[in-house]
């Protein structure tokens, strides 16, 4: 566990040096999520609901274009007690100020399961992010974002492959 903290803190870190401007912030949301399941027979499936929360430093390169990096923890897994897994989460989202306070980003995010670590659950999750953030003031924002898992969330002796599914609504403050 202290190699990967170590490693989200180096890559996090990294990136500043590539910045010309940095803003960071904390992060609030809902989650939904459920897993998408490549086999049949999974009769029962309901989605998860969750509170995320976290902190996300914003690396602008541009005017316009920005690389942003979150730390968050986030309840995921379906709905049924054996279903249910938690993460600690590093997306790394570059996003565009289309217009106004309206940002549009995608990126990909690693997590890191927390807990139960004999469960059937790979200790590592692969998604990818879509992001569409809007800024109500210069601090105060709300976002909604998608995950989709690339990776099987199951261990690989486990019969069952499923991937994540999950959106966040959720609402930004810049310190």
């Amino acid at each position: 566990m202290k190699k990967i903290f170590t490693l989200l803190l180096v890559v996090g870190l990294s990136t500043y040096s590539f910045s010309q401007d940095l803003k960071y912030g904390v992060h609030f949301a809902t989650n939904i999520s459920n897993m998408d399941y490549e086999e049949d027979g999974i009769q029962s499936n309901p989605h998860r609901n969750g509170f995320v929360f976290g902190a996300f430093a914003d690396f602008g390169l541009t005017e316009r274009l920005a690389v942003m990096t979150e730390l968050q923890y986030s309840p995921e897994g379906a709905n049924l007690q054996y279903f249910k897994t938690d993460y600690i989460n590093l997306p790394i989202i570059l996003n565009y100020a289309i217009v106004g306070g309206l940002k549009l980003g995608v990126g990909p995010q690693l997590g890191v399961k927390v807990h139960k670590h004999d469960d059937g659950f790979k200790n590592f999750a692969f998604s990818g992010v879509g992001f569409a953030e809007y800024m109500i003031t210069d601090e105060i924002g709300v976002d909604f974002r998608y995950l989709y898992g690339i990776s099987n969330v199951f261990d690989d002796a486990s019969p069952l492959e499923a991937r994540q599914g999950v959106m966040q609504f959720g609402f930004t403050y810049r310190l």
